[in-house]
């Protein structure tokens, strides 16, 4: 059925950025419209790399646009979760934004200095906390702003120890 799309994925990938960009307003104003974005956002990234594969239409920059679209997403997801309450969710939006950072400096690291054996453009480790989860905790974050801080600490102490699993591993590989 992916075969049969006609549109580039690189068009999925923009859908995936533009849907994920509305989080921004709509979780200030309606978190029911908010999680439908992000929930499309994902589906739209989902389907992005999917249908690249399925068409035979992989491609560098395609890697580059959709690496690019997930880090805008998840930066304006959180940007949103922080505008909803400044005061007391500064701190914990800053450690979710740095533990994304390590998170991704490592993935992004060890996929350059690891042999690529999979359907992806690049070696893809995988760890802990990966896209789907990652949107677990951003919705559980807007379904339940009383348990913002726990939420937030548990995202951010899952996310870097990833980064130090992934680390270690490729550290101790042979």
């Amino acid at each position: 059925m992916l075969a049969k799309i006609r549109l580039a994925p690189k068009y999925f990938t923009l859908s995936a950025a533009l849907t994920g960009a509305a989080i921004l307003p709509l979780l200030l104003y309606s978190t029911p419209l908010a999680l439908t974005f992000l929930a499309l956002s994902g589906l739209f990234d989902i389907l992005d790399g999917k249908i690249a594969r399925a068409t035979n239409r992989v491609s560098d920059n395609g890697a580059l646009l959709d690496i690019c679209s997930d880090r805008f997403v998840e930066f304006i997801t959180v940007l949103a979760l922080y505008l909803v309450d400044p005061q007391t969710r500064g701190l914990p939006c800053l450690l979710i934004l740095g533990s994304i950072l390590l998170c991704v400096t490592t993935f992004l690291t060890v996929g350059i200095f690891t042999a690529n054996s999979s359907e992806k453009s690049f070696h893809y480790s995988r760890g802990i906390m990966e896209r789907p989860e990652a949107f677990g905790f951003f919705a559980a974050m807007m379904l339940f702003p009383t348990y913002f801080f726990p939420l937030a600490i548990l995202f951010t102490t899952l996310t870097i120890l990833t980064a130090f699993i992934r680390t270690r591993q490729f550290l101790l590989r042979n």
